[in-house]
């Protein structure tokens, strides 16, 4: 074998490089509990473990530095770890069957953390009493929705990401008439009311509720029970010119509306939202206390499934430690109307890879018997043999 190979294989099947990424791991996972404090679970996610690299920002600047290997890194090496050992260290025979579904499992264990962090994706419902509703709602990620609301039967509905709005260009699309012109964006901002010329430099809005308002840049927010509220201001273009510029945010709170060409449009900066090929309908939300107090015992929603197919129609109870699975998402009951109970919250969670913990847990524990099995066997054989006259 050519040694510079050689040198590459026993790096990669190295119980000490094993050692290593298993001490990088606690080391990151000790770290990211203590600064969780101050970015949020999902900071903390982005920052430590679904990157290749920890970076750090220079003060007053937006240089980024990598000062520490992130989840990507060592899990990846990690997993390699693993693979090179398993095909280069343990032969497959009965013998060392226990280990080998040990070792599986903890592959099968890191391939699904991996597929969780690039596929899952966690959203919300909220559904009134009586309500049937077909999308759920991003936490964290915004669009721009632009819509025609001319025909009385349906909406034409163009949703610009968040992420094309940051590059402050101009959007054409297909379906529009005119053309939208991002003028400046803020990640987090708050309003106050206010002449929005009193602030020189800033950019002014002179349609809309922007008009009345004064748009404060603020620093981002990692915090678990704060929300970073965005802003952009966009100019509608037409052919013979600009309509006027307006001021779209989740903080606005309501439809922004104006007319060209007979047409009648919207704008609206809302949660994402990702349509379904089913509808929820709440038929009821029940909240439960123990007999003679206020204090909660549990709380359920009854809903209604129904496919667009027609081929789903059904009723379902969704309370605590009991989900609904349907078309490839699960629906946890997070949250719900604390005052008076009209409305129900649904976690919504899509993760293609969720049976593969369940099934790499079963691997390791079933290796784990088989080889203590065998090595309690052995031993026994072994006082036998030794006992015997």
């Amino acid at each position: 074998m050519n040694p510079v190979v050689r040198q590459f294989r026993d790096f990669f099947v190295s119980l000490r490089l094993t050692v290593v990424l298993l001490i990088l791991s606690l080391l990151i996972v000790f770290v990211a509990t203590l600064d969780q404090v101050n970015l949020g679970i999902w900071a903390v996610q982005e920052k430590y473990f679904r990157s290749f690299f920890v970076m750090w920002h220079l003060p007053n600047s937006n240089i980024a530095l990598p000062v520490f290997p992130g989840g990507y890194f060592i899990g990846g090496l990690l997993l390699i770890n693993l693979v090179a050992a398993h095909i280069y260290r343990f032969a497959f025979n009965f013998k060392k069957l226990g280990i080998q579904l040990a070792h599986s499992g903890l592959i099968l264990l890191l391939v699904s953390e991996l597929l969780t962090g690039l596929l899952q994706q966690d959203s919300s419902m909220r559904i009134d009493e009586g309500e049937s509703k077909q999308y759920a709602e991003s936490f964290r990620e915004n669009e721009l929705a632009i819509l025609d609301k001319t025909n009385p039967a349906y909406d034409e509905v163009v949703a610009v990401p968040e992420a094309v709005l940051t590059d402050e260009g101009t959007i054409q699309h297909p379906k529009l008439p005119f053309q939208v012109k991002v003028k400046a964006y803020y990640a987090n901002t708050t309003m106050q009311v206010g002449d929005p010329a009193a602030r020189p430099g800033a950019p002014v809005a002179n349609q809309g509720v922007g008009a009345r308002v004064q748009v404060l840049p603020l620093p981002l927010t990692y915090k678990p029970d704060e929300r970073n509220l965005p802003a952009a201001f966009i100019e509608i273009v037409g052919p013979a010119g600009s309509l006027g510029t307006w001021v779209v945010s989740p903080a606005v709170g309501m439809p922004q509306t104006f007319t060209f060409e007979g047409h009648t449009w919207e704008l609206v900066f809302r949660f994402k939202r990702t349509y379904l090929p089913f509808s929820l309908a709440l038929l009821k939300f029940s909240h439960d206390r123990y007999p003679g107090t206020e204090i909660p015992k549990n709380f359920s929603s009854r809903v209604r499934v129904k496919s667009d197919d027609g081929r789903d129609d059904r009723e379902a109870l969704i309370y605590m430690n009991n989900p609904l699975r349907h078309g490839g998402m699960t629906f946890y009951q997070a949250d719900y109307d604390h005052e008076r109970e009209l409305y129900t919250i649904l976690q919504v969670v899509r993760n293609p890879g969720w049976l593969l913990p369940y099934i790499s847990c079963i691997m390791m524990g079933l290796g784990l018997v088989i080889q203590f099995s065998q090595s309690l066997r052995n031993f026994i054989n072994k006082r036998s043999a030794a006992g015997a006259p």
